[in-house]
């Protein structure tokens, strides 16, 4: 049995069971896959899928189990390879961030900037999606760390250490009747279009359930991903827009206006997870400790060790507004919309 063997099978089942996509990805050849995967199978003494002509059908129970287990073991391949780089003093290598737009444009910039200064031998690759698409992503080993907010079933499997937390916002043209309140209700809002964030009305988000135990029925015209262009519908007239406190620059947006939500809407919480068989090397626990309150290399490493145990972490304190954080609170919309509560 072969590491490359192994490598290509769980190369089959993430290409959807398709020999040829596979072989893409891995740059090589479609026979040569078909090849050591029959000879896989012929050293196993096992069928891993069930086939119908040339094609792969299904993944047999078998090959259900021993794709699970290459997972694990090419995982700690890689987790050597690490180890080695790092036992033999090299400070380079790539930090891979999975998070969302708003994450991204308004809360990381400085924090990834000076980081990369301090880190030069270090590259950032910073990767934008959805919750789910982050989920994929760090279940899948594409990335090291997911930057993200709320709670999902999607990361139970992760570490997750808290970071921050914020506050929703309506935001409205200057000129809409909505800007003369201080504090609009659910009944105001439900009287005008929405446009918010992909995925926010979903059944699980914190904000839907809001609508729904009060029994009144959102009329969501339009969601984006991106804050920015949330933004931009809003000003344009389409609706009014739901969104992070951070995402609203008072010097750029100075033509909407900003209406907290306190008391309305719940303040959903940012974190950091990672899996907990993921080597991490220096440069990683330094990243760590620069983006999560008051942590050290040993808190983290005792929040791995408990996420082990436990399958459940919580060794930190409940997270302060995002204007009180050390590295990440000195953002342009910080200080106006998430100062002043606390979860």
């Amino acid at each position: 049995m072969k590491l490359q063997q192994l490598r290509y099978l769980v190369a089959i089942v993430d290409n959807g069971l398709n020999i040829t996509a596979a072989a893409e990805a891995l740059y090589t050849s479609q026979p040569g896959v078909s090849k050591q995967v029959r000879l896989l199978e012929d050293e196993l003494d096992l069928k891993l899928f069930v086939r119908k002509g040339k094609s792969l059908d299904a993944l047999t129970e078998a090959g259900r189990q021993v794709v699970e287990r290459s997972r694990r073991i090419l995982a700690e391949a890689e987790n050597i390879k690490a180890l080695s780089s790092q036992m033999a003093g090299h400070m380079d290598g790539e930090l891979v961030i999975a998070t969302t737009p708003t994450q991204a444009r308004y809360v990381l910039p400085d924090l990834l900037e000076a980081y990369q200064r301090d880190n030069p031998g270090v590259a950032i690759r910073l990767q934008q999606g959805t919750s789910e698409q982050i989920a994929e992503q760090v279940q899948g080993r594409e990335v090291d760390f997911a930057i993200a907010s709320g709670e999902s079933e999607l990361f139970e499997d992760l570490v997750t250490l808290p970071l921050f937390s914020w506050e929703r916002i309506l935001l409205v043209p200057r000129e809409h009747e909505l800007a003369a309140l201080e504090q609009p209700t659910l009944a105001d809002i439900v009287r005008h279009p929405i446009i918010s964030y992909t995925y926010s009305f979903n059944d699980d988000s914190s904000l839907g359930q809001v609508f729904t135990r009060a029994g009144v029925e959102p009329n969501v015209v339009f969601t984006a991903q991106d804050p920015d262009i949330i933004k931009t519908y809003v000003r344009k007239g389409m609706g009014i827009g739901i969104l992070a406190c951070m995402a609203h620059d008072p010097d750029v947006d100075h033509d909407l206006v900003a209406i907290p939500m306190k008391g309305v809407f719940p303040n959903p919480t940012t974190w950091i997870g990672f899996r907990r068989d993921r080597f991490l090397r220096d440069y990683m626990m330094e990243f760590l400790e620069r983006v999560v309150p008051d942590a050290s290399r040993d808190s983290i490493e005792r929040a791995v060790a408990g996420a082990e145990a436990a399958g459940t972490v919580i060794p930190f304190p409940r997270p302060e507004p995002l204007s009180r954080h050390p590295t990440l609170g000195a953002g342009p919309g910080n200080d106006s919309c998430c100062a002043g509560f606390t979860l």
